[in-house]
């Protein structure tokens, strides 16, 4: 009767206490049940080691025709034992104590199963103080990880970029590509082989229904060499001869190798003059010719062997006069299909390049307001050198394989070229803050904005560049306010 008694004290006092009741336990006194369940509470009725004797007894001479369930109350209450008064130092050790259990049996199942595949199970040794079997009580998850902008696959390389590829093909090859879809895949980047496709679907040139492809080209290319045909003849007349020479004289200005032959060369003036005449609110506006290059060598590696490492070390006279003028009528179409999203950029007084110039200064008001200043007093104006970063799209700026890279993610966002390519420059500004606030007078300014050091830079730096301009177009593309104009 008094060990009785004893025990009917000692309800309120926790999960199966034995000690004198505490302040502010998790159930209230005198509770006869958990809420929600119809099990009986055995903590309040019995000590934590009648409830263990218990259990191992059921357990035990339970018969397999009709076997209980484990009480998991019963073993959460004796594994908790009063957990809701430990402190925070208990439960951080109570936690780093799981955890190096879980690192040690981690390890001896990899010492056990190197030993297994060289034959030499003689020779294994097991540690007496490492279960060889997994706890009751260890929870093992084997969810997969999240997703993130930063790769956190356990997966080598190769494997991540081989399950890339075949998603890509999935794809591509249905029977209607799904382009959202699409999109999302291609953001992080679209591997070489299937780029040239994947940029034709996303610019709209290729249709997405994989029975119409084939007819679409067939005719766009021909629609293209009619254009020749019809306009091509008219570079000499008086009122055309200035634009061409002037695209003439840009062409071998470009910093590209290919373009020192005469056979790419002529391909750029055709491509050049044939947009030119055919949208004459612009005509041909220096940069411009800069925007071509990233197609013409995304298409010409669709007819490059794995043989040829760089697209730059190529000699383009090998390629099959047919095979180039393919490669022409793609280049000229996916580029009227960019320049049909930021025309404005080269339309008289280029409104659309002044606008983004001066967005990009409100926006580096507010994200950085040190190189603002310091900027401010050294006089230095954002035209002066963000006008070329809007103008060529960064392609002065950057590597080539880095602006190719770049236009995968653009092609990927709405408006890419127009609105996501503003935060792009707001993030190219801001990687180089510090070496701009080093420079303390404007030509050292000027000087190292024209030319940034990015010559060796390769995935890893586009990749955070992309992250940064994401999350800036996060926070402000929704408050188009913090855009505005200052009065």
């Amino acid at each position: 009767m008094a060990n009785s008694e004893k025990r009917t004290t000692t309800i309120g006092g926790g999960f199966g206490s034995t000690s004198a009741p505490k302040k502010g336990t998790y159930w209230k006194k005198g509770a006869d049940k958990v809420p929600g369940s119809m099990r009986p509470v055995y903590s309040a009725k019995y000590g934590t080691e009648e409830i263990a004797a218990q259990t191992r007894l059921r357990d035990h001479t339970a018969t397999k025709g009709n076997k209980k369930k484990k009480d998991t109350f019963a073993d959460f209450d004796y594994r908790m034992n009063d957990a809701w008064d430990v402190d925070e130092e208990e439960l951080n050790a109570m936690a780093l104590s799981k955890l190096q259990e879980r690192e040690q049996l981690a390890i001896q199942q990899e010492l056990n199963e190197s030993v297994h595949d060289t034959g030499q199970n003689d020779a294994k040794v097991k540690d007496p103080s490492v279960s060889s079997e997994i706890p009751t009580d260890v929870a093992i998850i084997n969810e997969p990880r999240p997703t993130s902008p930063i790769r956190m696959s356990s997966e080598p390389v190769a494997d991540v970029e081989l399950s890339r590829q075949h998603k890509f093909g999935l794809l591509l090859s249905g029977p209607n590509t799904d382009l959202e879809e699409l999109r999302k895949l291609s953001w992080k980047g679209i591997p070489t082989h299937v780029r040239p496709m994947t940029w034709k679907i996303l610019l709209g040139y290729l249709p997405a229904n994989i029975d119409r492809r084939d007819i679409t080209l067939d005719r766009k290319r021909e629609e293209y060499f009619n254009f020749i045909e019809q306009y091509y003849h008219t570079k000499t007349e008086p009122h055309n001869e200035e634009m061409f020479r002037q695209i003439q004289k840009d062409i071998p200005r470009m910093p590209h190798p290919l373009l020192r032959e005469v056979i790419v060369q002529e391909i750029f003036e055709r491509i050049l003059y044939i947009w030119a005449i055919r949208h004459p609110a612009s005509g041909y506006v220096q940069g411009i010719n800069d925007l071509v290059t990233p197609f013409f060598v995304v298409f010409l590696s669709e007819y490059l062997g794995d043989n040829v490492k760089r697209v730059e070390d190529y000699d383009v006279k090998q390629l099959n006069g047919d095979k180039l003028r393919v490669i022409e009528a793609d280049t000229f179409w996916c580029m009227s299909k960019l320049l049909d999203g930021i025309q404005d950029n080269y339309t008289f007084a280029q409104p659309g390049i002044q606008t983004k110039v001066k967005q990009l200064e409100e926006l580096i008001k507010r994200i950085n307001v040190h190189l603002q200043k310091h900027l401010e007093q050294n006089l230095v104006e954002y035209l002066q050198f963000s006008y070329r970063w809007m103008n060529n799209l960064l392609m002065r700026e950057l590597p080539l394989h880095c602006t190719i890279r770049v236009w995968d993610t653009y092609m990927s966002e709405p408006d890419g070229f127009a609105e996501f390519h503003l935060y792009v420059c707001a993030a190219f500004l801001q990687r180089f803050s510090k070496e701009i606030q080093d420079q303390r007078d404007f030509q050292g300014i000027l000087l190292l904005l024209q030319n940034l050091p990015t010559a060796k830079w390769g995935e890893n730096e586009i990749g955070l560049l992309l992250a940064e301009a994401y999350s800036l177009k996060y926070v402000f593309s929704g408050a188009r306010n913090h855009l505005n104009q200052s009065k």
